[in-house]
């Protein structure tokens, strides 16, 4: 008789999710016929009683908005790199029965990243979760520093820590200068859509630029187009989805590598 287990990913909306056919795609690949992994809407105020009272079977949960940040406390323990940055998107079962918070966005994002010299210069536009992911992964990359650019200075100032607790050097801009710190080695656009939208006609975008744009749906963003337009590579939303996701995987089921070629084009359609 095949062992059943489960795994899923919540959030508010969830609907739109791509990541059950990213998963799905690797159980298959692999072989892994008792596996299963759904999507489940969640609302903050939800989730310590949901995760409390999954069965045995649930070997873990990935986890979106907006519950990044307070799966941290339905966790018995957290890794470094999630304490760090203050928000977990993965909370893997443990053999005692408890969960393990662990964050995955950020070495996703290191991932897609690769190839980016060392002492790179990061602008982050915007200061979500994302942004917090962003930071700790310029980190890991050895930037020379991080500067965010947001709307709300409060916002920025509540990134601060992160970048203390991960040690980069960190400053905030008012989003009337994101033109000018659009010039960096490597831009990350955590926007919501529509927001980046003008900066589009307005930043003068180097070749060597790297543009890591959050968002995939409608793809290309006018901010990708513009950045593609002028010899930048351009890395999407989806891309992360997909490393993040290939981490979680490896996480939920013990095994290593995953099938990242079957999940690519699951998601991709390749």
């Amino acid at each position: 008789m095949t062992e059943i287990h489960r795994a899923a990913v919540f959030g508010k909306p969830i609907a739109h999710s791509l990541s059950p056919v990213i998963h799905n795609a690797g159980y298959a690949a692999a072989g892994l016929t008792g596996w299963a992994y759904t999507a489940v809407e969640c609302a903050e105020s939800e989730l310590a009683g949901r995760v409390a009272a999954l069965g045995p079977e649930w070997a873990g949960l990935s986890l979106t908005m907006p519950l990044k940040e307070v799966a941290l406390s339905v966790a018995a323990a957290v890794s470094p790199v999630a304490a760090a940055v203050g928000a977990a998107n993965t909370l893997v079962r443990r053999a005692d029965g408890s969960w393990y918070a662990d964050n995955t966005d950020v070495p996703g994002m290191v991932d897609v990243l690769a190839g980016i010299p060392g002492d790179a210069r990061f602008t982050v536009l915007g200061a979500g979760g994302t942004a917090r992911a962003a930071i700790a992964a310029a980190a890991q990359m050895g930037a020379a520093g991080v500067t965010v650019v947001a709307r709300r200075p409060e916002a920025v100032e509540e990134l601060r820590p992160v970048a203390e607790a991960v040690g980069v050097p960190f400053a905030g801009v008012p989003w009337s200068d994101a033109a000018t710190y659009a010039e960096a080695d490597v831009v990350v656009a955590t926007v919501p859509k529509g927001v980046a939208d003008p900066l589009a006609v307005t930043v003068r975008w180097r070749p060597s630029t790297v543009l890591f744009e959050a968002l995939y749906d409608p793809w290309p963003t006018p901010l990708a187009a513009a950045a593609a337009k002028a010899g930048c590579r351009v890395v999407s939303g989806k891309d992360l989805l997909l490393a993040q996701a290939i981490g979680q995987w490896e996480l939920f089921t013990g095994r290593a590598p995953a099938p990242r070629e079957a999940m690519s084009a699951a998601l991709f359609g390749k």
